[in-house]
């Protein structure tokens, strides 16, 4: 019998690569990144908030170095005729499981699996599927199993209220479904974590349902600029090409049939200057009326709201920067909201105040800024028209990329700020978003909405510098990238 714990079979459903790679060469693994981990302690304080909706259980606490613990303590509770359990621990048939909320009902013991997420998706039904299969080998029977899930159209106003911000749907029915693949699943991986590595190919299971965390050693012989990177092509295409053994884009046969901007792609792979197409470039240029307002957003996401007419993973502004040219003048101006109050109100004064009256303002990917700003919109009517009058003087950067007046090979496919500003300025490292802390706006979000937990004043102002550092950067490139453009139409 091999011993796994509910994750790893989860994982080993996904790639039994993965499970082999776990278990025999942990060493490969690439670690979480900052993101990751906040979205973990995020999931963790979502599973304690929904304990509520069963209380009086008791815990069964953590403890990675004694497993067995864990299970003895629960035994105990359960002989004691403890009726609700929180984290209960069991071992059966070999897997190792914590179920979030075990309550005895009226027709026996309940299993209620707590998720972050909006909706029931078909791994949360594996997860507690293998939940059912070793409590069912232990001789403890379920009556009903759920998922408590968030219901993203709850609104907060006021104290929370779990009973709208939780849903309770009952999947007893597909869990029971799954039960008699189970054995031969569980057999399967015991097989493979005893053979050698396993040959199994790249796919679409390298990034579903989860991204994998040995995907820089499964994924080392493809080249830098290959098939995957070929622009708005579906991923199903890009793998069959490479089961076709066609990796690398200067591989492409002449007659597959491609996209202009893939074409371009194909083109530019083995040359070291860029295509540039002034025309394209000066339709874009042609916009820019001034005084000239950079602007980019920040936001963050909450699964549990935080705040009054706050929705579940609504997108909260709490950061922007603002870089405003007139004539040879640059002038910077920036706003971080506080970690411990709702930033909104706050942000859309000032970035009224902040955005001058005329002239356009350039965003990067505008479609997003104009979102957050209509969002304010709704929220404060007394700001409406204002913001309104600031959403619709928008210009989209992104543009002469996008439609080809500007590509260059390191660009490997993305319009993205992060691969356009590093192949217009490769050698600049005041540009170079690899010498911040912060280095996406992923981990800025992520660590943005968990910096309120955080205790140490020192390590709340390192964290704050770090972010007006990132968001700085973001529009001073966007400055840097419209000098560039009007060089090269010059």
């Amino acid at each position: 019998m091999t011993n796994l714990s509910k994750s790893q079979y989860i994982r080993g459903l996904q790639c039994l690569k993965s499970l082999w790679l776990y278990k025999k060469r942990l060493q490969l693994r690439t670690q979480p990144a900052a993101s990751t981990k906040a979205k973990m302690d995020a999931g963790t304080s979502t599973g304690e908030l929904a304990q509520q909706l069963f209380p009086g259980g008791k815990l069964i606490e953590f403890d990675a170095k004694d497993f067995d613990g864990m299970i003895e303590r629960t035994e105990k509770l359960m002989d004691a005729g403890v009726t609700t359990i929180y984290e209960a621990s069991f071992r059966g048939a070999g897997i190792f499981i914590m179920c979030d909320i075990l309550h005895k009902g009226d027709t026996g013991w309940e299993l209620y699996e707590v998720k972050g997420a909006a909706r029931v998706k078909e791994y949360h039904r594996n997860d507690t599927a293998i939940q059912w299969y070793a409590l069912d080998q232990l001789g403890i029977p379920l009556s009903r199993v759920a998922v408590v899930h968030i219901d993203n159209q709850y609104t907060r106003q006021g104290e929370l209220e779990l009973d709208k911000l939780f849903t309770i749907e009952e999947i007893t029915k597909e869990v029971k479904e799954r039960q008699p693949e189970i054995p031969k699943q569980l057999q399967r991986m015991a097989e493979v974590l005893e053979e050698e590595e396993p040959e199994i190919p790249i796919g679409a299971h390298c990034s579903s349902p989860y991204g994998c965390d040995f995907s820089s050693y499964c994924w080392k012989e493809v080249p830098k600029h290959s098939v995957f990177n070929l622009y708005n092509m579906r991923s199903e295409k890009k793998f069959a090409l490479y089961h076709n053994g066609i990796s690398a884009l200067s591989e492409l046969p002449d007659d597959y049939p491609l996209s202009s901007i893939q074409q371009l792609q194909k083109k530019q792979d083995q040359q070291s200057e860029p295509t540039i197409k002034v025309d394209i470039i000066r339709q874009f240029l042609n916009k820019i009326k001034g005084p000239v307002s950079y602007f980019d957003f920040e936001t963050f996401q909450n699964a549990v709201p935080r705040f009054d007419s706050q929705r579940p993973y609504q997108q909260m502004p709490f950061q922007y920067s603002l870089h405003i040219q007139q004539g040879g003048e640059l002038i910077h101006k920036e706003f971080l909201g506080d970690e411990q109050s709702d930033p909104r109100r706050a942000l859309a004064e000032q970035m009224i105040r902040d955005i001058p009256n005329n002239g356009v303002i350039i965003a990067y990917n505008m479609g997003f800024e104009r979102r957050v700003i209509r969002e304010l919109a709704k929220e404060f009517a007394d700001l409406a028209q204002q913001l309104e009058v600031i959403e619709e003087r928008f210009i989209d950067l992104i543009d002469p990329f996008r439609d080809g007046g500007y590509y260059h090979s390191q660009m490997n496919g993305s319009f993205s700020i992060k691969a356009v500003l590093p192949a217009l300025f490769p050698d600049d490292p005041d540009l170079s978003y690899k010498s911040l802390n912060i280095q996406n706006g992923g981990d800025a979000s992520e660590i943005f909405a968990n910096l309120y937990r955080y205790t140490d004043p020192k390590q709340i102002k390192a964290v704050r510098k770090d972010l007006l550092a990132y968001c700085r950067l973001d529009t001073l490139a966007m400055v840097k990238i419209v000098d560039r453009l009007k060089e090269v139409t010059e």
